[in-house]
């Protein structure tokens, strides 16, 4: 008989330093108070980001044209 895939895992890496975290752990996803406070930093910081997709049709444009010459803003001069 297969085994099911456990779409709720016991176990998970914490994103900050990788160590595994129980689920039961009092921090978990994170190993520690540490680790999580280290994890809300990079966020308050701008270190992560949620990415949207462009849609003001100017920008689109300027990126378009600039991908087609080849240029990045300001590297060339």
């Amino acid at each position: 008989m297969a085994k099911e895939k456990s779409t709720n895992p016991t176990a998970l890496r914490c994103p900050t330093c990788r160590t595994l975290v129980l689920r039961d752990d009092d921090n978990f996803p994170f190993c520690s108070d540490r680790c999580r406070i280290i994890d809300l930093g990079k966020w308050a910081s701008g270190a992560y980001r949620i990415s949207s997709p462009i849609l003001d049709p100017e920008v689109l444009d300027g990126l378009d044209d600039m991908h087609r010459s080849g240029h990045s803003s300001g590297d060339d001069e």
